[in-house]
Parts: structure tokens; sequence; C-alpha cells
């Protein structure tokens, strides 16, 4: 089982993950950890060093699931994938999970800290339909729409 998720920040991605990661004691890569520089600003790392770790990852297992909001980093690995997963609730519930979320000790250094940043992540949810990024509807649902493997869709 080789399985991705894609979908907005707060779309549940990391819960589903876990719940899987769990069922069928697969090894869970959140594509967070690999995306960025430890710099600020927060600076995404060249696409090159995070390919070489998601080689790195897919090498060291065969069964997984990875989850996030990257589609440049996502499409490196659909060639290997079984089952891509599009979670799409809907603005409002993605800013609702936002603000439950518990804190991410492997994103921040305290909750304080994640917290201070959630005005600004909110800001950027809400825009999930309009932007035209790498993190954006438009490009999770060209993903989705041009994987020819199993697929299904969550919300939307």
């Amino acid at each position: 089982m080789r399985v991705v998720l894609i979908g907005n920040s707060g779309a549940g991605k990391t819960t589903l993950a876990k719940k899987l990661q769990d069922e069928h004691l697969l090894s869970h890569l959140d594509l967070d950890t690999l995306a960025w520089q430890d710099t600020m600003p927060p600076q995404r790392k060249p696409l090159s060093e995070s390919k070489k770790q998601i080689d790195a990852f897919l090498g060291s297992t065969n069964n997984w699931v990875i989850e996030g909001c990257y589609a440049d980093l996502v499409e490196m690995v659909l060639p290997v994938t079984t089952e891509l997963v599009f979670l799409n609730p809907g603005v409002e519930q993605c800013i609702a999970n936002c603000r439950a979320r518990p804190w991410e000790p492997h994103k921040y250094e305290s909750k304080e800290a994640q917290d201070a940043n959630l005005e600004m992540l909110l800001d950027w949810v809400r825009q999930y339909y309009t932007r035209e990024d790498e993190f954006s509807y438009v490009k999770h649902r060209a993903l989705f729409d041009g994987f020819c493997g199993e697929k299904r869709e969550i919300g939307g």
C-alpha cells in the first residue's frame, strides 16, 4: 500500500495519515518535514534536496502514506503511488481544523510559536481556491484529475 494524501492546510491529511499508518502499519512521511529550509523567514528547499529526502524515504520502505499540500513534491511520488486521496472539505472546515490543531512539535518549537502563526495560516487557507501556486486547489485538482490509478476525493 502506497497512499498519497493531498489537500488544503487543515483538510485532515495528517489525521488520516496517522489513522492509515496505525491501521495498516505504514511508514508516514509529512512533506512539511522536508520542504523547508531552517531560515527566517522560511524558504522552500531546492526541489533537488527535497527529492533526495523523498527518495531516501521511498528506499527505506515499501508500504507508506505520504501527505502534504506540495503539488511539486507529490508529483515526484505519483509514479509509485497505489492510491491518491484528495481531501477537499471546504475552507470553513479547514479553518476550524486549523484552529483546533494540537501542537506540532516537528514543525514548531512551542505551542505558542505555532499559535503566533495561526492568523497567517488562516489567511493562506482562505486563498486555497483562488491561488494558483503549488499549494492551491488548481494544482491539487490537476494532480487528482490526471492520476490514472486508484483515487478518491473526500468532500468537495
